[in-house]
């Protein structure tokens, strides 16, 4: 299906959530710069990621993804990079140490600019502007000019993209990640909350682990692990224009790459089987995600799976499953059981944060906390049920001590959204309210192995019979 393929079929396909850039030719010179642009990852690494969420696939790892859920150019700081890096990193460590697992660390970071809307339009005071969709198609501020779709936009997006790349690749690789400097992770208005101190304490039992390892001969020095993390990067693939021009044939391989990202995926509102989005990622070899809601068909289901992972490739396809706490335990046992029957290999992941969105009453777009721990157990719960791995979650998140998601141990209510809301686009957990979700997954996958654990020594119990 993939010989005859090529980086612009999508243009033959129908298409949703596509920007209208007023000047074409604009948009035109700037595809044909980003073409000649170096590509921001390299094949060998999707690969590589591919491999490793094959494992995940097999129920021997887990995929933890978070991070902006717009990236902005206002917002584009070293320092905020560094602290989101750091949140995933404690988190990691907790599902580590915790649930004894692997995980594989994939940030919503450096391309994911472009948001899709309900809506092309928005209306103000009497006036109808374009609806913004993110920093990579135009501004926030409502008015003409800002709302125009601006080509110029792209190349400014790919600068932050490589930007953020070098600096995520340098704490990943130079030092920053060490386990040694596990308690140097923890944020400082962090430090203080139940989750910090519950950190801390995981943090003093991994030191004391290093000490007796380090005694026995195995140091940073001697295992590259210990001082070096491997992090990926993944964004929705939403602006086509953007994606074709930045898909690359891999010389060692023949195979085409889209070189934005390590991992892409399709939203919820762009999996039309014969769309163009899904004409576009099926012809890439990176490791793909599409989210399902609950409005997903499970025979619709396997015909997307037959397009994106025809080969059934372990690794190749992540279903990122975002139902909302009421129906998730509702919509997502019919999926699981006909992939299962079906016996295709897939990750599991839960996005809790999309369904959960409410409007608060003071305005603010938010999402309660409870409801997104109630989605993560109902996700944990399905899949127990039905014998298959809860392989990930996908979350909104950020290393800033924001205000945009209600409850948690700071017990944020409404009141306090206005004090630091400051996402461009859907609310975010800050660091306190991740530390807690990693806690609970740390919880749902160790009840997972245990089960596992159990059955194991019934089989073997009966064998002895």
């Amino acid at each position: 299906m993939v010989e005859n393929w090529k980086p612009a079929n999508w243009r033959n396909k129908p298409i949703l959530q596509v920007p209208d850039y007023p000047d074409r030719q604009a948009l035109d010179r700037v595809e044909r710069t980003l073409r000649d642009f170096p590509p921001l990852v390299f094949a060998g690494e999707a690969r590589r990621l591919k491999e490793e969420l094959g494992e995940v696939a097999e129920g021997r790892g887990f995929l933890l993804q978070g991070g902006d859920c717009a990236e902005s150019f206002a917002e584009f700081h070293a320092n905020n990079i560094r602290d989101t890096f750091k949140v995933l990193l404690q988190m990691a460590v907790v599902l580590t140490y915790a649930a004894a697992v692997p995980v594989v660390k994939v940030g919503r970071m450096a391309g994911q600019f472009a948001k899709p809307r309900s809506a092309d339009t928005e209306t103000q005071g009497g006036v109808e502007l374009p609806s913004y969709r993110g920093d990579i198609v135009n501004g926030m501020e409502f008015d003409p000019a800002s709302r125009a779709p601006d080509p110029e936009r792209l190349l400014r997006a790919y600068n932050q993209a490589a930007a953020t790349l070098n600096l995520l690749r340098a704490f990943a690789q130079g030092g920053f990640a060490d386990l040694h400097k596990v308690h140097q992770w923890n944020l400082r208005f962090v430090a203080g909350s139940p989750q910090g101190e519950r950190y801390e304490e995981l943090s003093g039992r991994i030191g004391q682990a290093l000490a007796f390892m380090e005694a026995c001969g195995v140091t940073p020095e001697t295992v590259q692990q210990l001082r070096e993390t491997d992090f990926y990067t993944s964004h929705e693939a939403l602006l086509l224009p953007y994606e074709e021009a930045l898909t690359r044939v891999d010389s060692l391989t023949g195979d085409w790459y889209d070189v934005s990202a390590h991992f892409l995926w399709i939203g919820d509102r762009t999996r039309q089987l014969d769309g163009a989005h899904v004409e576009f990622l099926r012809g890439v070899k990176n490791p793909i995600g599409m989210k399902c809601g609950p409005t997903s068909d499970p025979d619709e289901l396997i015909r997307l799976i037959d397009v994106l992972n025809p080969e059934n490739e372990p690794g190749r396809l992540t279903l990122i499953s975002r139902m909302g706490h009421e129906k998730v335990e509702k919509h997502l046992p019919a999926l699981v059981r006909r992939i299962q029957r079906e016996g295709r290999k897939v990750v599991w992941s839960c996005d809790p944060m999309h369904g959960n969105t409410i409007k608060s009453t003071t305005g603010y777009k938010t999402r309660p906390f409870d409801r997104i721990l109630a989605e993560v157990r109902g996700f944990f719960a399905v899949h127990r049920a039905e014998g298959s791995h809860a392989g990930g979650i996908h979350v909104e998140m950020t290393g800033q001590d924001v205000t945009e998601c209600i409850g948690g141990a700071q017990a944020i209510d409404e009141s306090m959204l206005a004090d630091r809301y400051h996402t461009h686009c859907d609310p975010r957990l800050n660091a306190s309210q991740s530390l807690d979700l990693a806690f609970l997954l740390a919880e749902e996958l160790n009840a997972e192995r245990q089960t596992k654990l159990d059955e194991a020594a019934q089989r073997r119990a009966v064998a002895g019979e």
